[in-house]
C-alpha cells in the first residue's frame, strides 16, 4: 500500500474518507461599531502637526449678573455693583432678566453701576444678588465724539494628535498553510487590529484625555489627545448642581433644560445627543406616555431616533463607548476627527528576523472640537 500521509487506518481504503462540515463565515461577537465616527463622517482636511490648532472668537458679551448683598432699598438703589463693570458703558439700557423695569446706565466705577430706576415710566421692582442682567444696547449722544474702542481677543486652541498602533505577526506555516473562511492569514489578521484599533479611536476621542505635562509627548511620555468629554467645561450639567435631584433618570425635560441653556449662550446648533444603552432607552420612553395603537398593529415599536425640540432637531446615536450616567450634546459641524498628514491606519511591513511575516497596523489622529461653548455634557444621571 503506497504511502498517503494520513492518520486514519481507514483512510483511502474500504471506507469514504468524510469530508469536514465547516462554514466558510467566520463569527465575531466583540462589538467594534463606531456609530459617533460614522456620525461625524470623514474630515475635509488633514492635520499637519503633532499639535493641531485651530482660531476661535466670540462677541462682547451682553449678559452679566448682579453682585450686591447689600441692598438697602432693592427697589429704589441707584448703585449696585455687578460681577463685570467693564461689560457696561454710559448710555446702556439695562433689564434684570424677568423684570419690567428697565434701567439707564449714568455713570460706571470699577465694578459698581449708577442708573435711573424706572427709566421709560417703568415701575421700579427689588434687586437681588445674582440676578441675570441683560444689556439691551447703547444709546449715545448725537454728535459726540466715538467711544472707546472695545474688542475680543482670537484664542487659539488645540489638541495633540495620537498614535494607534498594533502589531501583525504570521508564522511561514500558517501563510502556506490552506485556512477555513479565509484565504490569506495575514490579511485577516490586518482585518482584525483595524476593526480593534479604529474601535478605540471612537472610545479616545469620547473619553481621552491628555497629561498634565509634557503633553507633546517625550521618550518617557505617551502623547495622548483630549477627548470630548474632557474638553467641555462651560455647559456641564450635573444632576445635583443643575435644579435636578442628584442620579436624577434622564427625562425630556431635562434635554429640554440644557438645550434652551446651550442655546441662550452660543449660536452653536445642536444636531447630535450621543448616549450609551442605558440612556437611549431613557430617551425612547418620552414616547410611553403618548404611545397608542391599532387593533391590527402587529409592530411594537419603542425607540426615538431623532429628536425634534423648539432648539434644534437631534439625530440620537447610540455609542457603547459613553459613560453610563453621561449625555453628550454636540454640534457636529464643529467637532473633526482628523488623520496626520499621510498618517491615517496603514499597514507597514516590518523586516522579519524568522520564519515568520510581520508588521505594524498604525496611524495617528486628533480631535478637534471648536468652541467647547456651544456642545453640552449631562452627568450623574442614574444607572439602573
Amino acid at each position: 500500500m503506497a504511502f498517503t500521509g494520513k492518520a486514519t487506518y481507514t483512510a483511502g481504503t474500504t471506507l469514504p474518507e468524510l469530508a469536514e462540515d465547516v462554514s466558510d463565515l467566520i463569527g465575531i461577537v466583540s462589538p467594534f461599531e463606531t456609530p459617533l465616527l460614522n456620525a461625524l463622517g470623514d474630515p475635509m482636511r488633514a492635520a499637519t502637526s503633532t499639535h493641531h490648532e485651530w482660531l476661535e472668537d466670540e462677541l462682547l458679551p451682553n449678559k452679566d449678573a448682579v453682585n450686591d448683598s447689600n441692598f438697602t432699598d432693592p427697589a429704589g438703589d441707584t448703585d449696585f455693583d455687578v460681577d463685570n463693570g467693564s461689560r457696561f458703558r454710559i448710555g446702556d439700557q439695562i433689564q434684570v432678566e424677568g423684570s419690567g423695569e428697565l434701567m439707564l446706565v449714568t455713570g460706571i466705577s470699577s465694578d459698581t453701576l449708577t442708573v435711573v430706576r424706572g427709566y421709560a415710566g417703568t415701575v421700579s421692582e427689588n434687586l437681588a444678588d445674582n440676578l441675570l442682567v441683560n444689556i439691551l444696547g447703547n444709546a449715545a449722544l448725537e454728535g459726540s465724539d466715538k467711544p472707546a474702542a472695545r474688542f475680543t481677543n482670537r484664542s487659539r486652541q488645540g489638541n495633540y494628535t495620537q498614535i494607534f498602533s498594533a502589531a501583525v505577526e504570521v508564522s511561514g506555516t500558517d501563510l502556506a498553510a490552506s485556512q477555513l473562511g479565509l484565504s490569506d492569514e495575514m490579511d485577516y489578521q490586518k482585518q482584525e487590529r483595524l476593526r480593534e484599533l479604529i474601535r478605540d479611536l471612537e472610545n479616545t476621542v469620547i473619553n481621552g484625555g491628555k497629561p498634565g505635562s509634557n503633553p507633546e509627548g517625550s521618550g518617557t511620555v505617551r502623547r495622548t489627545m483630549k477627548g470630548v468629554v474632557q474638553s467641555l467645561s462651560t455647559n456641564v450639567f450635573a444632576t445635583g448642581d443643575s435644579g435636578f435631584p442628584a442620579g436624577s433618570d434622564l427625562d425630556e425635560e431635562m434635554v429640554n433644560y440644557v438645550l434652551r441653556s446651550i442655546w441662550d449662550s452660543s449660536s452653536g446648533n445642536i444636531d447630535t445627543i450621543v448616549v450609551g444603552g442605558f440612556q437611549k432607552r431613557k430617551i425612547n420612553s418620552f414616547l410611553s406616555a403618548s404611545r397608542s395603537y391599532d387593533a391590527s398593529d402587529t409592530t411594537y415599536r419603542d425607540m426615538v431616533s431623532l429628536y425634534e425640540s423648539d432648539f434644534g432637531v437631534c439625530r440620537i446615536v447610540t455609542t457603547r463607548w459613553m459613560p453610563l450616567d453621561a449625555v453628550l450634546l454636540l454640534d457636529s459641524s464643529r467637532v473633526n476627527v482628523l488623520p496626520l498628514a499621510g498618517r491615517s491606519f496603514h499597514f507597514k511591513g516590518l523586516a522579519s528576523g524568522g520564519d515568520y511575516e510581520c508588521g505594524e497596523m498604525i496611524g495617528e489622529y486628533t480631535l478637534e472640537l471648536k468652541n467647547e461653548g456651544a456642545h453640552g455634557l449631562i452627568r450623574g444621571l442614574s444607572t439602573s
